[in-house]
């Protein structure tokens, strides 16, 4: 039976268990407190604790018979957590096919709003996007030791029902931040299920694929264009420098780039439903209203 083992089940990660599960798949994921375990237990998954400060109970056997694993867990400041306590069970496992890294187009760093493609040099700024690099390449050497393979999903910022511009409108907390130049690709939590289950389904070519709409935004274009979706008012246009934003909401605005999803397209066979912010949003807002 084909068995997905998600280290972490995370927005995105939910998502892809839910249709595996939905077509026959065996599932089984981790939470990092008891009460996630539960949650993930009524599901009707295998559920297992780990936070990363050592190795999960139970977790060794269950990676005996995975087929697939998905890493969403983050990486800490001593690296990577999965690999850090159980990169000796994934190695002897004879069962496990692929393992799916979900990372970021962070690690790419600040372009100017140029393009990026998986062969253009990485430049991270943040602690976190420096992290994610280092894991990366942990991962890619874990599958170069072992002969196993392991494929880096590099995600742009995710959305989707319940985590939109839609949703930003309706509850009253949307803000118009407007920088001049900067955009952003975004991902659509639904296109990163199909990227995965693409990859899934063929054997890819690569072991690094961008997960990106197909046209890079401004942010108060998106929620414009969801404020008029919802008939509501416009949101009041603030300037960057005014906008008092947290530390992590400004780390994202320092960094200005379009990447492509060229590779994935071809190689994995990989279409997209939502192409840009506006069929994903249009779908958003009739599930909402």
């Amino acid at each position: 039976m084909p068995t997905l083992f998600c280290f972490g089940l995370g927005y995105s990660a939910a998502a892809l268990a839910g249709k595996l599960a939905h077509e026959g798949w065996h599932v089984a994921a981790t939470s990092t407190t008891p009460a996630g375990q539960d949650r993930i237990a009524r599901l009707g998954y295998d559920a297992f604790l780990f936070d990363g400060s050592a190795p999960g109970v139970g977790i060794p056997r269950a990676l005996e018979t995975a087929t697939h694993v998905v890493v969403s867990a983050p990486p800490g400041p001593d690296g990577d957590p999965v690999l850090r306590h159980h990169a000796a069970d994934l190695s002897r496992s004879r069962s496990l096919l692929q393992i799916a890294y979900l990372s970021t187009i962070g690690v790419y760093g600040d372009w100017g709003g140029a393009w990026v493609d998986e062969t253009s040099p990485l430049k991270p700024r943040s602690e976190r996007s420096l992290r994610r690099a280092a894991a990366e390449h942990a991962w890619l050497d874990h599958a170069a030791a072992t002969g196993q393979r392991a494929i880096i999903f590099r995600l742009a910022g995710i959305y989707g029902p319940g985590r939109s511009a839609v949703d930003n409108i309706l509850d009253g907390t949307a803000r118009r931040v407007i920088k001049q130049g900067q955009v952003f690709n975004r991902i659509h939590r639904d296109d990163i299920v199909g990227v995965l289950q693409a990859a899934i389904a063929r054997t890819p070519g690569f072991d690094i694929y961008n997960v990106t709409d197909d046209e890079p935004a401004p942010p108060q274009d998106v929620i414009a264009f969801a404020a008029d979706l919802l008939g509501r008012p416009l949101p009041p246009a603030i300037p960057f420098e005014e906008a008092n934003m947290s530390p992590m909401g400004a780390s994202f605005y320092a960094e200005n780039k379009r990447a492509s999803n060229a590779r994935a397209k071809a190689d994995l066979g990989w279409t997209l439903q939502y192409p840009t912010y506006r069929e994903g949003m249009a779908a958003i807002a009739r599930a909402a209203t």
